[in-house]
């Protein structure tokens, strides 16, 4: 991976196009075509499933920049780990329930946080089976673009060129900011540790009382990621979680029930 930024124009470069997964090398090199176009350049891959290859260069047509600076990862979190907010898109509903936004609604909310330097991720999954479960438990909000109910799926590089220009088009259209908050929200690793700690506490004190947790816990994400809480909030919230571990901890030594 080249890490020189110097042939790419100025830009607000606090976003990245996430693709998951990709089966076509091809749809690679038009992603980065679609988004150059729009001012942008940050690309990232997930476990492509062939990279590199000619026709990603073929498809690109001219964005060696973007080519030049793509990022690889192995998963999803790790590809957003430093994102405060990242936006999944789908054509489907599936089992883990998010708010749902339309495109020209998720650019409105996603332009004012980039003026404030956020870190952000729009998050593109496979070209056949789109985000799985695991994927999109780590986005906080679900884009659908209204396509036709009976033939509703877009080629992955048009999803891109369309999330792209939104996002253009709001940023072309902003007004000023308000005054933005004294921190900036938990990033997406800060977030799923805080996660790990509360899921494994509420299994500490048996809150679950032998009852599957999984609605319980796809809740709690849905509450913390609509609060946004900032970094000394999340200190605050492992503190008051490490004292109910002890407490836990300790009523077990004690001979008392954890429930």
């Amino acid at each position: 991976m080249n890490q020189s930024t110097a042939s790419i124009p100025p830009a607000p470069q606090s976003i990245r196009f996430v693709l998951a997964r990709t089966s076509h090398p091809g749809n690679i090199g038009a992603a980065a075509r679609a988004i150059r176009t729009m001012g942008f350049w940050r690309l990232s891959l997930v476990a492509p499933q062939r990279y590199p290859d000619p026709q990603i260069e073929a498809m690109a047509a001219g964005a060696e920049d973007v080519l030049a600076n793509v990022v690889v990862s192995e998963s999803v979190p790790a590809a957003v780990a430093d994102c405060i907010r990242v936006y999944g898109l789908s054509a489907r509903r599936r089992g883990i329930s998010l708010p749902e936004l339309d495109p020209r609604g998720a650019a409105d909310e996603i332009v004012p946080l980039l003026n404030q330097g956020a870190e952000l991720a729009l998050l593109f999954g496979n070209e056949r089976s789109g985000l799985d479960n695991d994927e999109l438990s780590v986005c906080h909000a679900m884009i659908r673009i209204p396509s036709v109910e009976d033939f509703s799926s877009l080629n992955l590089a048009q999803a891109v060129q369309l999330m792209a220009w939104e996002v253009r088009m709001a940023m072309l259209g902003q007004v000023p900011a308000p005054a933005g908050r004294r921190e900036a929200p938990a990033s997406a690793d800060e977030m799923e540790r805080f996660f790990g700690h509360l899921f494994a506490t509420l299994d500490a004190i048996d809150f679950h009382k032998g009852r599957t947790g999984k609605t319980i816990e796809q809740r709690l994400r849905r509450l913390f990621h609509r609060a946004m809480p900032d970094s000394r909030e999340l200190r605050i919230l492992h503190g008051v979680l490490a004292d109910a571990e002890r407490m836990a901890r300790l009523a077990k030594q004690r001979g008392f029930g954890a429930g």
